[in-house]
């Protein structure tokens, strides 16, 4: 389980430089993230630190990420957040 520090720690690094990354991982790290095993929480906080430019081309499809488990975090996200 995450500390309080930790997880505000990781809240603030949900803040990102791009408005569409923001609109996918705040509401996430708010109502997914403690849903999580301990070993998706340390994905979560292993993804956001990749850059944004990777990060949104990972959630946008343009690319594919080619770590296996954070490939996996970027579609756990998606599901969660598709309507």
């Amino acid at each position: 389980m995450f500390s309080p520090k930790r997880y505000a720690r990781l809240k603030w690094a949900c803040r990102r430089g791009m408005l569409e990354l923001d609109v996918l991982f705040l509401p996430f790290v708010e109502t997914g993230f403690n849903e999580m095993s301990f070993e998706q929480q340390e994905t979560f906080e292993r993804l956001l630190t990749s850059d944004d430019p990777d990060l949104f081309a990972w959630f946008m499809g343009h690319q594919k990420c080619e770590d296996t488990e954070l490939a996996g975090m970027v579609q756990h996200i998606l599901s969660r957040v598709k309507v």
